[in-house]
């Protein structure tokens, strides 16, 4: 049995795993420590949990595409005086398999049993159908 536990998030407004990387990069040369980070209002009430080992798995575009490893979490006074929750992520991006994923809020928990796998190093893409015909023979309940 695990011990960990993942997250899962839409990342609103990303069109690739690229442009992902991309917004990460620059968040990153502004941050003090070169780590990328996530802000929430919410903080996990299974923190340890999640930092022995899970990962943030990203939907992009209606699908999971890539995966993170949550270091740490930091505590945050925004300048309007709000608490928030930064998540620390590992800069390095896993991708995954591509299940599909309805919208949602906020971020949800995600046992390591439910998460998609990784791919291969260096694969970029399931050998699978095409992204849209896979989400149309979903939307029919075909797959």
């Amino acid at each position: 049995m695990d011990n960990f536990v993942n997250l899962i998030k839409l990342s609103v407004g990303t069109e690739s795993v690229e442009t992902l990387t991309d917004w990460q990069d620059m968040r990153r040369a502004q941050s003090p420590d070169g780590l990328a980070r996530h802000i929430t209002r919410m903080r996990p009430k299974r923190e340890a949990e999640i930092v022995a080992g899970g990962s943030i798995y990203w939907v992009i575009k209606g699908t999971v595409q890539c995966r993170q490893r949550i270091l740490r979490f930091d505590e945050i006074i925004g300048e309007d005086g709000i608490r928030r929750c930064a998540f620390v992520l590992d800069p390095e991006l896993h991708r995954t398999q591509n299940p599909l994923r309805r919208p949602f809020q906020g971020w949800r928990y995600l046992k390591p049993e439910d998460s998609p796998p990784d791919l291969r190093e260096g694969q970029t893409t399931e050998d699978t159908l095409p992204p849209e015909l896979n989400r149309a023979l979903a939307e029919i309940g075909v797959i």
